[in-house]
């Protein structure tokens, strides 16, 4: 039959395409992914009387539960410089890579209907879902700015680095919102345990504490201490701080964070794509 088949220029229905000619059927989505997204972001808070306005609601309201119970109670404001805004940038920066994360575990089963109905290259929808998390960081970036207007940190030059900056926690949360996209389609338990590892790679990356004390003591091993320098969320944090925060700016950026945030967006990215592609021909079946 596989003979026949070849000899008549029959292939298998859904049957994968080599990486080239998958990365050319997926930009001849480009169209489809952005309206896509933007259906996504628009439809979000569309039962909610508030609307969009959640968009940027929700990372301060976030914030101001961290301030209450970590700068307030626990009292992790000392000895850091301008914390409000480093609570508030640390807040926003690591929604920007928790939701894109939470969003790409919904990519496949949350869209099983329109994965089963249609062909197309099904990359295209964590690649959607992870531009519809750029553009809700646009809004909070609006907050974000006001914020930092509002407790003394005025634009400067410097502020230009949170481009790059975030250009690369982009393509690091779309890899990795690819990688956990297909686990989660195989395996949907996966999307219980995920909170817990969100929660956890939270607390691990200095979103509501300074890192600086931990990593200038002996209180922990040598491996851990190199594993918290090298967290990808907390090395795009930092490079934020570094860009917005008058007390970051001014002090020394480590050599190596600029080298490994572009490390983890290349090799995620990259590594996330291609894991996603190898099991195109399993989405929607079964």
């Amino acid at each position: 039959m596989a003979a026949l088949a070849a000899r008549h220029g029959l292939t298998v229905s859904g049957a994968r395409p080599t990486l080239g000619a998958y990365v050319r059927q997926l930009w001849g989505r480009r169209h489809f992914i952005t309206a896509f997204a933007t259906a996504k972001l628009t439809a979000q808070y569309s039962q909610a009387k508030l609307g969009q306005v959640w968009q940027v609601m929700t990372p301060l309201l976030n914030a101001t539960v961290y301030y209450f119970i970590f700068g307030v109670l626990l009292d992790t404001r000392r000895g850091v410089e301008d914390f409000v805004p480093f609570l508030v940038t640390g807040v926003f920066i690591w929604t920007f890579t928790s939701s894109s994360i939470t969003a790409g575990m919904r990519a496949i089963s949350g869209n099983i209907q329109l994965v089963r109905a249609l062909h197309f290259p099904r990359a295209s929808l964590p690649v959607a879902l992870a531009l519809q998390q750029v553009q809700q960081l646009l809004f909070s970036l609006a907050a974000l700015f006001l914020i930092l207007l509002v407790f003394g940190q005025y634009p400067q030059p410097s502020w230009l680095l949170a481009v790059p900056a975030l250009a690369l926690q982009a393509l690091f949360n779309t890899g990795v919102s690819m990688a956990v996209a297909r686990l989660t389609a195989r395996t949907p338990d996966i999307a219980q345990l995920m909170p817990f590892v969100l929660r956890t790679w939270m607390y691990s990356s200095g979103v509501m504490w300074s890192l600086d004390s931990l990593l200038a003591g002996d209180r922990v091993p040598h491996a851990v201490l190199v594993a918290l320098e090298y967290n990808p969320a907390a090395l795009y944090i930092d490079l934020m701080r570094y860009a917005l925060i008058d007390s970051f700016t001014g002090a020394h950026l480590p050599p190596h964070v600029w080298a490994a945030a572009a490390g983890w967006a290349l090799v995620c990215g990259v590594a996330g794509f291609v894991y996603f592609w190898k099991a195109e021909e399993t989405y929607g079946r079964g």
